[in-house]
């Protein structure tokens, strides 16, 4: 097998370099995986959320944290509340604060339907990911209603009895 080599005698270069992949958008920035395990999620919005340069840049270098945060509608416009995006460490004195309430972005039509939606009893807001789509960067919200404990013991059960019925059909394959 022969090797052609480029005219010039330099190697040739990588036509499009490696990006990060958190920013490429292969990769969720943040996940909330405390969420699905306090809260029932019943159906998930995209929201986009408006943030300062230097939030962005902390959020590709993966220093964002959803546990404790929430979404709210107040005055017909869509907040996050609590959402951790730590300071970036090459910021200067207009870095932002981290826990900052941020304006999430949404359609009129999706706004109407979560105001309905979150007026009803025992529904909340809850962020599952923040991600980058087209070099933006969204956060997927979900519609949740909490979680009693026996109903997380419940969920662990159902868990396990699948686990095992997988496992099962895997070694029945196997001879």
């Amino acid at each position: 097998m022969v090797r052609h080599s480029s005219p010039t005698g330099r190697p040739e270069k990588e036509k499009q370099p490696r990006r990060d992949p958190t920013a490429s958008g292969e990769r969720d920035a943040s996940v909330n995986r405390a969420a699905s395990h306090n809260y029932f999620l019943l159906e998930k919005f995209e929201a986009g959320i408006a943030l300062r340069g230097t939030e962005v840049k902390s959020v590709r270098a993966g220093r964002a944290n959803l546990k404790d945060a929430y979404g709210l509608v107040k005055d017909g416009e869509l907040w996050l509340i609590n959402a951790h995006i730590g300071p970036y460490e090459h910021g200067n004195i207009f870095n932002h604060e981290p826990l900052r309430t941020r304006k999430l972005l949404v359609h009129k039509n999706e706004l109407h339907k979560l105001i309905g939606k979150t007026q009803q009893k025992g529904l909340t807001l809850i962020p599952t990911k923040l991600y980058f789509r087209n070099g933006r960067v969204k956060v997927e919200l979900a519609l949740a209603k909490g979680k009693q404990h026996w109903d997380k013991r419940e969920t662990e059960r159902r868990k396990t009895a699948d686990k095992e019925a997988r496992e099962a059909i895997a070694r029945s394959r196997k001879s």
